[in-house]
C-alpha cells in the first residue's frame, strides 16, 4: 500500500513538474512531428519549382566527390546548345520509353522482378531525383522519398526539362558531370559539335562512369555506342523522341 501510494505520489510530481498530462505531451508531439512532415514536404515543393526553371546549382554527389578527389569537371550548358543527338542517345541508353511514362517504366519494372535483375527499372526522372533532390546509395529512405518526388516533377517540369538537367548533373566519368564536360574532357570539342558516335560512347559510360572510359573504349563499350547509335536514331524516327525534342 506504501509502495502504491509512493508511485502515485511520483507521477502527480512528474506532472506538476511538466504541468502536462500524457495525452497532452502526446497530443503536441503529433502536432510537431507534423509539422516537421509538412515542413519537408514544403521544402521539397519549393525547390522542385525552383529547379524548373533555375538550375541545381550542385547536387550531392558532385559535392561528394569534390570532396572525394578535391575538384571535378562541370559546366552547365542548355539543351539547345547541345547536339540533338546527345540527348537522344542519352534516352536511348537509359530510359528509351521516356516520352511515354509518366515517371515510372511498369513494363522495365516487371521486366526487371521478372529476370531478378538489380538495374533495368530505373526512369531519366527517377535518376533526376536521386541526383538532383536525394543521395545515391540503396536504402528504403530513399527509395520511399524517390517514389513520392518523382511523379510531382513529371507534372511540374516538362519533358524536355528533365533531359535537360540529366544532361547536366549526370557523371559521364569520374568526377566528370555533364554532357559538356564529357565532350571537352573525352573529345576536345563541345557538346554542341558531338557526332552521333561520340554521343553514343558517352553515352555508354552510364551507368558506372567509374569505371569505362569513352576515349578508350573495350569490345563492350563499342559493341554498346553501335547499339546506343542505332537506338538513337530509331526513337528519332518513331517519334519517342518527340516529348523533348523542339
Amino acid at each position: 500500500m506504501a509502495k502504491a501510494a509512493r508511485k502515485t505520489s511520483s507521477r502527480k510530481s512528474k506532472s506538476k513538474v511538466t504541468g502536462l498530462s500524457p495525452a497532452v505531451l502526446l497530443r503536441r508531439a503529433r502536432y510537431w512531428a507534423l509539422r516537421g512532415a509538412l515542413g519537408i514536404v514544403g521544402f521539397y515543393a519549393l525547390l522542385i519549382l525552383m529547379f524548373s526553371v533555375v538550375n541545381p546549382p550542385i547536387t550531392h554527389t558532385i559535392f561528394a566527390e569534390w570532396w572525394r578527389l578535391g575538384e571535378v569537371e562541370r559546366d552547365w550548358v542548355a539543351i539547345e546548345d547541345m547536339a540533338p543527338v546527345m540527348a537522344r542517345s542519352v534516352v536511348a541508353a537509359e530510359d528509351a520509353r521516356f516520352c511515354d511514362h509518366w515517371g515510372f517504366d511498369v513494363e522495365a519494372i516487371r521486366s526487371a522482378l521478372e529476370s531478378g535483375a538489380n538495374r533495368g527499372a530505373s526512369t531519366l526522372t527517377q535518376q533526376v531525383v536521386k541526383n538532383v533532390f536525394l543521395w545515391q546509395g540503396r536504402s528504403w529512405l530513399r527509395k520511399a522519398m524517390e517514389t513520392f518526388i518523382t511523379p510531382v516533377v513529371e507534372l511540374t517540369w516538362s519533358k524536355r526539362r528533365i533531359v535537360e538537367v540529366y544532361l547536366n548533373v549526370a557523371e559521364m566519368g569520374e568526377g566528370i558531370f555533364g554532357a559538356e564536360a564529357a565532350a571537352q574532357y573525352y573529345f576536345g570539342v563541345s557538346a554542341a559539335d558531338l557526332t552521333a558516335q561520340q554521343a553514343a560512347l558517352i553515352a555508354a559510360t552510364l551507368p558506372n562512369p567509374k569505371e569505362r572510359s569513352a576515349a578508350k573504349p573495350g569490345d563492350f563499350m563499342r559493341k554498346r555506342a553501335r547499339q546506343i547509335v542505332d537506338g538513337a536514331a530509331t526513337i528519332d524516327r518513331d517519334g519517342r523522341a518527340a516529348c523533348f525534342q523542339h
